[in-house]
This record gives structure tokens, sequence and C-alpha cells, in this order.
């Protein structure tokens, strides 16, 4: 689903990113660079998850998300979706105001050079050139369903894979995301409690 921007699942497993629409907004790339590599650490409330992340793998998407890590972004983000067997998605933030902030331009497309893998560290897209800051880890290899449809892996979860894996989905698709776009954890702390989270992420 293109237009609704929900990272949906469909039977070929096709994602799509949730919020608003961006069509009219030129994509441009993020002006201050990320090392070639760093690693981040998520401390999340299942333990935690250290990514690697790789600037030549998709540099636009890893300058992106060390900006987003450097300034607190993710800091209370809830991990909203879970899909078994699919992905785990994250990426708005605790406060509204936050990601409306951050949503403002999108980014432009990187190549995809790596594959889906189990582990890695992807954008979701509403389509060509509409990343923003939504983010999912692929549980298995979705190589063959996600390649070709754009996603550019940037990043790969070097330990904590276990954590990820015991993420709750109990709640399947019902965290609604325009809702947590515009009211964030006020909306999803009371009525969906047991969702995971990020408690602070941190560049080490």
């Amino acid at each position: 689903m293109r237009t609704s921007l929900s990272i949906t699942l469909f039977a070929a497993g096709a994602l799509a990113l949730a919020g608003s629409l961006w069509a009219a907004q030129p994509a441009k790339a993020p002006t201050a660079a990320a090392p070639a590599t760093f690693t981040v650490n998520f401390d999340t409330t299942k333990g935690p998850v250290v990514v690697q992340v790789h600037r030549d793998w998709a540099p636009i998407g890893a300058d992106h998300f060390y900006q987003l890590v450097k300034t607190g972004y993710f800091d209370g983000s809830r991990f909203f979706r879970v899909v078994p067997n699919f992905i785990v998605q994250f990426g708005l933030a605790a406060d509204p105001a936050v990601t409306r902030k951050w949503k403002q331009t999108p980014l432009a497309d990187d190549p995809v050079k790596q594959h889906n893998v189990r582990g890695t560290l992807v954008y979701a897209t509403a389509g060509p050139n509409t990343r923003t800051t939504q983010l999912f880890i692929n549980l298995v290899d979705n190589t063959r369903s996600l390649d070709g449809q754009g996603f550019a892996p940037f990043a790969q979860v070097t330990s904590g894979m276990s954590a990820v894996d015991s993420i709750f989905p109990g709640y399947g698709e019902a965290p609604q995301q325009p809702l947590i776009e515009s009211q964030g954890n006020s909306y999803l702390e009371p009525k969906f409690p047991k969702l995971d989270y990020v408690r602070k992420a941190t560049i080490q």
C-alpha cells in the first residue's frame, strides 16, 4: 500500500511506509557524512542490540541514520510492528513533534548493494525517494522478496539478534501509524503497554 505509507506485508512480502505521502517534495541527501563504518548500540527492553553501519552499502541512508542517532531520535521509540518470519519495524519518535521535524524532507534512494538477509537494517519506503525515519530489521532472509523492490540495507546486527527475535509480537497490525505519528507514545503506552522499545541508542 504505497500511498498509505504503512510498512505493509502483502503475499509477496512487499513493504511500504506509513504517514503522509511527500510526492511533491524533492528528495535530498543529508549534508553531514558519517564515518565509513560505525557501531550503534540499541539499549532495548529485550537487551542490547548492536549494529554495524557500512556507509559504502548505502551512503545516503547511513548519513541520515548517523544524524538520527546523534540527536537521540530513537530514544523511547517503540517496536510497533512485528511480522513473524519477516520483519521488526520501528522508527517513529516518542515525541510526535520530533517525528514531524524529521519527516519534512524524504531522502533520495540508495541503490541496493547488499542483500536483505537476516539481521540487516533497512529503511521502509512509500515508493521511490520517500525514506525518512522508519526502519526495519529483517528477521529472515528476505532477499528474494525485497531486493528487487529497492530496499537498500545499510547496516547489520552484529550482536543481540536473539533480543530482536524476542521483541513482543502480540499486537500484530493493531497500532495505527498515523496515530503514532500524531500522538507518539501518549497513544501507544496506554493502548499497547507490552510493546518493547529502544531505551537509548548510542554511537560507540
